[in-house]
């Protein structure tokens, strides 16, 4: 009877991700937990500001007494964005196929610049995400990585200017990406309606606002000698 359930809900879920509704709603709450994550780090990272010694105690608690929530929350968010990456590869193949001749092009009317750039985004946002575990993470392709030694490791890699600036141009694309994908997830999730007057999504535009900026500030303020 057991395996019989487990066979039914199994189905079921299969039945689930197949379909376009399934897909959008698994993209829509993946990205609110990759969301989450993002608010996350960047508050943890902003203590950059308050100096060496407070960002290294944060790092030294995190890979510490958190460490196995750490390890749990990046198993989730690594899934998380796998299967968000999965179904906005299938969701793109299902629209390709339902039109194999191209529409007349037309002026955008309700889509914005983050809407009709959201796939490419999508790609420099990936590429930059194995960079920076390659780079802050592992150290892998740091030029000078200290495990442990958190805003050293960011001094000296930011002191790379091309690093400093790509971080600046995938903080672009991090925002451009949140504003649409956070106002796409609460439609699909029935949180938000559909609006015609996109400047008007108000949380969106403030969570992509304050998470990029949050994020840049760093990589910026080494640029310009605020933080050293």
């Amino acid at each position: 009877m057991r395996a019989f359930r487990s066979t039914c809900s199994m189905n079921t879920l299969l039945t689930f991700w197949r379909s376009t509704i399934g897909k959008k709603v698994v993209m829509g709450v993946t990205g609110l937990i990759g969301l989450g994550f993002v608010i996350g780090h960047m508050a943890g990272n902003l203590q950059a500001f308050s100096g060496a010694e407070k960002l290294d105690a944060y790092g030294a608690l995190l890979h510490g007494p958190l460490h196995e929530i750490v390890l749990l929350s990046r198993v989730v968010l690594i899934i998380a964005v796998i299967l968000h990456v999965v179904a906005a590869y299938q969701l793109t193949m299902i629209s390709r196929a339902a039109r194999p001749i191209g529409y007349v092009k037309r002026a955008p009317q309700v889509s914005t610049l983050a809407s009709r750039t959201l796939r490419w985004g999508g790609v420099l946002l990936l590429a930059f995400i194995i960079f920076h575990i390659l780079h802050f993470t592992i150290g892998s392709v740091h030029p000078d990585y200290v495990s442990g030694k958190v805003y050293q490791n960011l001094a000296t890699g930011f002191a790379v200017k091309w690093v400093a600036f790509f971080y600046l141009v995938a903080m672009i694309a991090l925002g451009m990406h949140l504003y649409h994908g956070a106002w796409s997830s609460m439609r699909t999730l029935g949180v938000s309606k559909q609006s015609a007057h996109p400047l008007k999504r108000y949380l969106p535009v403030v969570l992509a606002v304050v998470v990029s900026t949050g994020f840049a500030a760093i990589p910026l303020a080494f640029l310009l000698g605020v933080l050293r």
